[in-house]
């Protein structure tokens, strides 16, 4: 899909703030709010805007133990990728996973309290489930930068 320069600019200030009221907008953007609202509904019809959320401050409810782990399959076949891919979305703590070419066969991005939440969640969640090889898990030192905003 193809977007003008008010399309760019409403979507990168729709994912800074998306509570901003249309009016706020219309300024921001030079437009009539009837304006910017039919832009939004469009671009929400469109599938362009998925989803409203909230981002919470991970520190504030105890989830600033943050790990990558690493974790490759026994084997390739397509009853384990689903059987996994099934077990693992169902992890609270795994907030992101990701099949991946390389080495290792998924990425997860976990989310827990701190390094015993971690280990509780390796040896009562993880690794129970069937068919993993392997792990290798990596732990956050200091967040250098992260963002939601996706450059249009």
């Amino acid at each position: 899909m193809t977007f003008d320069a008010i399309d760019r600019q409403l979507i990168t200030l729709l994912q800074i703030d998306s509570k901003q009221t249309n009016k706020a907008l219309s300024t921001k953007l030079n437009l009539s709010v009837t304006a910017v609202y039919e832009r939004i509904k469009k671009l929400e019809n469109q599938g362009v805007i998925d989803r409203y959320v909230a981002l919470v401050n991970k520190d504030e409810v105890q989830k600033s133990f943050v790990a990558y782990c690493h974790i490759k399959l026994e084997k390739h076949s397509q009853d384990y990728v689903v059987q996994f891919e099934k077990e693992v979305a169902n992890l609270e703590e795994v907030m992101e996973c990701y099949h991946i070419s390389g080495d290792y066969d998924y990425l997860l991005k976990v989310m827990v309290k701190d390094m015993v939440a971690f280990r509780e969640f390796m040896v009562n969640k993880l690794t129970t489930i069937n068919h993993i090889g392997s792990t290798h898990s990596m732990f956050v030192i200091n967040e250098v930068k992260h963002s939601t905003v996706i450059p249009v």
